[in-house]
């Protein structure tokens, strides 16, 4: 079983990639210092010869490579230029290399990416003609190709972003044991500003907040922020966030400010997560993610891009203080209680000995008349009722 894998795990600004090292699209700068002369098929005086396929690409132009990080322009529609990709093989064989121009779109991560081998371009990936679709350059040594860029007269304005491909496909074998045929890419990036009105814009969109409380009911918990940001304009941009948390009417009111957003093209979007640690639980929390638009590069965008702001609510239930009260209000109840029942037994007690006093005081008098010298003997009465005396 045959598969075509390509993969486009990542970015960089140097565009050398051997055949044994992980598949992945590299989006180049220039291989070769500045001012150097190279013509055509000249040797590459950036690495030694290697037998490991290993190449780069860069902007050039019929003389070699001018110092140029990506290819950047700006144009009126209706108008094409000319221009050269420099592709050097830093290898010690020959190799024979797919050479195309691609769209940009932007990872949901935020990485630069260009479309696979496989999709078909739809931007500035098809406003771009090279001569051929195949290159074989000689060993240690730089091909500098010419292309051609032609803006439609319809296209939008602001910025559009791509990328010229070399690409080189190698065999290999998956987990499963099926075998593959991996597609291992360099590229030099292409920025395009088509001229007319500049609408910079980010949209924050779908925001999910979640409250993780803490075990220890004398710290805050965790509010979870994610949010997708969105380029609705036409304008490349970067962002940055800012998460903002309050408990009902306005209570510990907190802000955080998140990672930078790194550049997101126009229609392209990322998601990105913020998180504030210490976040009291007042049951009822208000988060509002804020991005504000910052420019890329040496852009200057007058006036600024306002911001935009999404808001969610979230339960923060305050279980560990809950808990903790409930603690402190059964321990309040328990020593009122043993009051209480210290307090009945206290009044039992006196009561008992005050009915014993009583008892003991009602049997005094008659303990006193039968005690020594008290005469207990009653007077003889005559039956006639005269006194014997």
């Amino acid at each position: 079983m045959r598969l075509l894998a390509t993969v486009a795990a990542g970015i960089a600004l140097l565009g050398v990639v051997p055949t044994s090292a992980a598949s992945a699209l590299t989006v180049s700068a220039p291989s070769t210092p500045p001012g150097q002369p190279a013509s055509s098929a000249a040797p590459s005086r950036t690495a030694p010869p290697s037998t490991a396929a290993t190449w780069g690409v860069a902007p050039s132009t019929a003389r070699g490579p001018n110092g140029r990080a990506a290819f950047g322009y700006k144009l009126d529609p209706g108008a094409t230029l000319t221009d050269y990709v420099g592709v050097t093989n830093h290898s010690g064989r020959p190799l024979t290399l797919d050479l195309y121009a691609s769209d940009a779109v932007t990872t949901t991560r935020g990485g630069f990416d260009l479309l696979a081998a496989g999709q078909k371009s739809a931007d500035v990936g098809s406003w771009v003609r090279l001569p051929r679709r195949t290159v074989t350059i000689p060993p240690t040594s730089r091909l500098d190709v010419p292309f051609t860029l032609t803006v439609p007269r319809n296209a939008t304005p602001g910025d559009h972003a791509g990328g010229i491909v070399a690409s080189l496909t190698s065999g290999g074998t998956d987990a499963q044991g099926n075998r593959v045929a991996v597609d291992h890419r360099v590229g030099a990036r292409i920025y395009l500003r088509v001229t007319g009105e500049l609408q910079p814009t980010l949209a924050v969109q779908d925001l999910r907040v979640r409250h993780t409380g803490s075990v220890n009911p004398l710290t805050g918990g965790t509010v979870t922020a994610t949010v997708t940001v969105r380029n609705t304009g036409n304008v490349r941009l970067a962002g940055q966030p800012v998460l903002g948390v309050a408990g009902p009417i306005g209570l510990a009111t907190r802000s955080v400010t998140g990672a930078a957003l790194p550049e997101i093209l126009p229609g392209g979007e990322l998601t990105t997560t913020v998180r504030m640690p210490g976040v009291p639980p007042l049951f009822r929390l208000t988060a509002d993610a804020t991005v504000t638009p910052v420019a890329v590069g040496d852009q200057v965008l007058d006036p600024p891009p306002r911001a935009s702001t999404a808001r969610a609510a979230v339960w923060a239930v305050p279980w560990p203080q809950l808990a903790l009260l409930a603690l402190l209000a059964l321990a309040g109840w328990a020593l009122i209680a043993t009051r209480r029942r210290r307090a009945a037994r206290h009044a039992r007690a006196v009561a008992a000995a005050r009915e014993e006093g009583r008892a003991e005081a009602g049997r005094a008098p008659d303990a006193d008349r039968s005690g020594p010298g008290h005469d207990n003997r009653q007077p003889a009465i005559d039956r006639t009722g005269k006194d014997d005396t």
